[in-house]
């Protein structure tokens, strides 16, 4: 088994992430990056020799000081007084499995050998990668504009011996884990703090994490939706491809199938029904489930293309001879797609708290709030208020952050795309709807022992005896918060373990 991934120009997707993060893999920089990197590096150096222009970002200020000379003396000073300066960020602090993603996809961007970066530099990131040194980054921060700085500033520092790390479960200066390691602090040269601290790592590393973990939920959702739909002694009529095929979106298609091959060999689904038609977040779930998957692959698709594009300025051409300042660190394209995600999954969350709802109503047979003896006990009755209380927090983060801007830098900075709000905010909404799922979970669970001895699907069923060893038939009223915990982490652990991309 190969224990390392090389760095190259061959484009990232979700599989490659995947097995990387799953297998614990290293870093390393194929020759071919090594080359682009040591080539561009070269060039730069001998374009700054000889040369009195201001080229922006190299011998000049940053942002609305971009007019301001910077002698060649002073270049590497000029660098590493941007990247302290820049690291402003506040709040929480961000996930180390975010961090990871972050450390892999900012080596990813300057591995194209077009940001002018020291191959030294590009090392040590690697160093912190495959030794799992986690430099303390902060949510709040970045405007998703020039980039997501703050956040990338932080990043940065540990290379030249400031902020802080995590490793080992210890947080360490800056400076302390150089001298742990026995490493000399990186000397930027001319733009290297530009090329670390421009980019979109951070907006794009939460989105990778969501885009994989929505996809784990929403294979979950249909599931967990298909439990109730047996709970409720639901019709698998809306299931019919042929209602499908004249309505033919992907993920309606793929949710309906998915769906009616989970039903198979049920006993449940297949006797008689008294009821023509089941409740929309029953039978609608094909059209609901399906258009979330469908705005989650165009968020995949936004998201690879930017993890494997160079997105620091000014970007360096050695064959055409130009350095170019443009916009590449804009994060629109990220900020819409997070919103979007966001949107998406609540979604998810919200058709699956009405299910709830239709199982604890005391219909088709089933208990008020399935318990034996209602009255005596609550039972499942303030769940649903906890799922309803994080739908409705769900609605409020799903407004978009994407319509907002703000002026920066003294004017020069005037539109910003506030991906990184959206990024954040997002994370928040997923975590949100996997608890919302566990609640759907505990209640189909419940009320699928009331339709004994008639039994779900071989696969259903295996998969429920499962989950009911951590959380058993409740007989009477118990602390329903520890119950959801267990059913959280049922789920969180599906997630964790499992290496497939549900889809």
């Amino acid at each position: 088994m190969n224990t390392y991934h090389a760095i190259s120009s061959k484009q990232l997707d979700l599989y490659i992430i995947q097995d990387i993060i799953f297998s614990n893999k290293k870093l390393k920089l194929s020759k071919e990056s090594q080359n682009n990197i040591k080539k561009c590096r070269l060039y730069l150096d001998e374009k700054m020799k000889n040369n009195d222009k201001p080229i922006y970002g190299i011998n000049t200020g940053f942002g609305s000081l971009y007019n301001v000379k910077i002698s060649n003396k002073n270049l590497t000073k000029l660098q590493e007084n941007l990247v302290m300066s820049h690291a402003c960020g506040t709040g929480e602090e961000v996930p180390k499995e975010i961090i990871k993603l972050m450390l892999l996809f900012k080596i990813q961007s300057l591995s194209y050998g077009h940001s002018g970066i020291q191959l030294e530099t590009v090392n040590r990131l690697i160093d912190f990668y495959n030794n799992d040194i986690f430099p303390v980054i902060y949510t709040q921060g970045s405007l998703g504009a020039s980039g997501d700085l703050a956040p990338l500033a932080h990043l940065s520092l540990p290379l030249i011996g400031e902020g802080e790390v995590y490793f080992e479960g210890t947080k360490y200066s800056g400076k302390e884990i150089l001298k742990k390691f026995d490493w000399k602090k990186i000397k930027l040269k001319s733009k290297e703090g530009l090329a670390l601290l421009n980019g979109t790592q951070f907006m794009s590393a939460y989105g990778i994490n969501l885009v994989i973990k929505t996809y784990k939920l929403a294979y979950l959702a249909d599931l967990i939706g298909t439990l109730s739909l047996e709970a409720y002694d639901g019709n698998i009529s809306p299931f019919d491809e042929l209602i499908h095929f004249v309505r033919p979106h992907n993920g309606q298609i793929k949710t309906a199938k998915r769906i009616k091959e989970f039903l198979k060999e049920s006993e449940l689904i297949s006797q008689p029904k008294e009821h023509v038609q089941d409740p929309y977040s029953f039978r609608c779930m094909p059209q609901v489930h399906g258009a979330t998957k469908d705005a989650l692959k165009y968020v995949e698709t936004t998201m690879l293309t930017e993890i494997n594009s160079v997105t620091d300025n000014p970007n360096i051409f050695v064959d055409a001879d130009k350095i170019i300042s443009g916009g590449n660190f804009h994060g629109q394209p990220l900020a819409l797609a997070l919103d979007f995600l966001g949107i998406a999954i609540a979604e998810l969350g919200s058709i699956s708290e009405r299910r709830t709802y239709q199982l604890i109503s005391g219909l088709r047979n089933l208990p008020p709030f399935l318990v034996k003896t209602p009255g005596l006990n609550s039972g499942f009755m303030i769940p649903q208020y906890t799922a309803a209380s994080i739908i409705s927090q769900n609605k409020q983060l799903a407004t978009p952050a994407s319509v907002d801007s703000i002026v920066s830098s003294n004017g020069q900075e005037d539109h910003v795309s506030m991906g990184a709000n959206a990024a954040t905010k997002t994370k928040r909404i997923v975590d949100n709807v996997q608890t919302i799922l566990a609640i759907e979970l505990m209640n189909a669970s419940q009320a699928l022992q009331f339709r004994f001895p008639l039994k779900t699907s071989p696969f259903l069923q295996t998969f429920i005896e499962t989950y009911q060893k951590e959380v058993p038939f409740i007989e009477e009223d118990k602390v329903m918060h520890d119950e959801i915990v267990k059913s959280e982490e049922f789920i969180h652990y599906l997630i964790i373990e499992s290496e497939e991309l549900f889809g």
